[in-house]
């Protein structure tokens, strides 16, 4: 079983940055999905970005593209989440997740990870 933690989350004013970590988040050799979702109180969980790894194919929400980049780094085992030019909007929890859905189903936005491949969170609050 993947076993994901994620690490970066913190307190920013606007316009500030943070890097997200999720240790953990190979799921098996050959290709898969991981990606970062958030959860503000009172919504539903959303998508924020997403990774295929066989072919390197990302998908960001419409909120966050330009400003933020989905990154992997193979021999940590480590998905990352660099954000940039951060916002009120995006305070949230963030989780990670990874599972091996089909790059086709991992890029649409509409992937929902698996259960029992998510990490436990890290809370982003950004302060206006």
């Amino acid at each position: 079983q993947v076993q994901l933690q994620e690490s970066g989350g913190g307190s920013v004013q606007a316009g500030g940055s943070l890097r997200l970590s999720c240790a953990g988040s190979r799921y098996a050799y050959g290709s898969y999905c991981m990606g970062w979702f958030r959860q503000a109180p009172g919504k539903e969980r959303e998508p924020v970005a997403t990774l295929y790894t066989g072919s390197g194919s990302t998908y960001y929400a419409d909120s966050v593209k330009g400003r933020f980049t989905i990154s992997q780094d193979n021999d940590k085992d480590t998905l990352y989440l660099q954000m940039n030019s951060l916002k009120s909007e995006d305070t949230a929890m963030y989780f990670c997740a990874v599972d091996p859905a089909p790059s086709s189903l991992c890029t649409s936005g509409t992937w929902s990870p698996s259960r029992d491949y998510w990490g436990q969170g890290t809370q982003v609050t950004v302060s206006s």
